[in-house]
């Protein structure tokens, strides 16, 4: 049985009345996030539902000759494999471990049952996909306005905000096919935020130096999303959450 402390650690659990999680706790499973693991590749029909209790998962559209970009990214303020787990329980895109960490998982048919005669998770489903639908948006429009330098420090402020740790083992690889652009313009660009003295970069491995510094290089896409999470996913236990999730 999960306990509700460590259940608070990510944000969909943490909104739920004590009765719903009283009924999902039994069926929920510690799992390491292991870093470069898939949980599911296009195609596939979606098993498990993983909640996040620290690290990131990027949601990642595939084309046709290989090449990748990430379209949505979840945290501990969200859940992979949610918004398919009440439709149909198809798969379109990869969802990979940018960022290890710990999950809470459960069947997607186990989590559909409760669903259907819980209203309380199936309110948070809903709210939890328009949440998905706002960031997807908001992305679609950073990714053709805004600048490689803006876009990188708000993905950067991003991991931040789900591991709760400024050392990042992200290389540039993983941020060349996160941002859609070429390892010669993420070392470029990385170079430049090093000059400003808001990270350090060296061995696969990004550490945040100026957390307002890079706010302010950042493009306003991270704080607006931020701020439709608050708006679309009110916390019954937000100060808890916060705590938790922000040492």
């Amino acid at each position: 049985m999960i306990d509700r402390r460590t259940a608070r650690h990510n944000r969909l659990l943490a909104a739920l009345p004590e009765a719903a999680l009283a009924d999902l706790s039994p069926h929920l499973t510690p799992v390491t996030l292991v870093q470069g693991e898939a949980l599911f590749e296009p195609g596939d029909t979606l098993t498990h539902v993983h909640f996040p209790l620290r690290g990131l998962v990027s949601i990642v559209t595939v084309m046709a000759d290989g090449t990748a970009v990430e379209t949505a990214t979840v945290g501990p303020e969200g859940a992979v494999g949610l918004v398919q787990a009440i439709g149909t329980g198809k798969v379109f895109w990869r969802a990979i471990v940018q960022l290890p960490g710990e999950a809470l998982c459960i069947e997607r048919t186990r989590l559909q049952a409760i669903g259907a005669v819980d209203e309380a998770v199936r309110e948070i489903a809903h709210r939890y996909t328009e949440a998905v639908l706002m960031q997807v948006l908001q992305l679609v429009a950073c990714n053709a306005l805004h600048g490689v330098e803006a876009r990188l420090a708000r993905w950067l402020l991003t991991c931040r905000d789900c591991v709760s740790d400024d050392r990042l083992p992200l290389t540039q690889g993983f941020l060349a096919e996160m941002l859609g652009v070429s390892r010669t313009t993420v070392t470029q660009v990385a170079r430049n935020l090093q000059r400003a003295k808001l990270i350090a970069y060296r061995h696969g491995q990004v550490r945040l130096l100026d957390h307002p510094g890079l706010e302010r290089c950042a493009c306003e896409c991270h704080a607006r999303i931020r701020h439709g999470f608050d708006v679309l996913l009110p916390l019954l236990g937000k100060d808890e959450w916060l705590n938790q999730n922000n040492p």
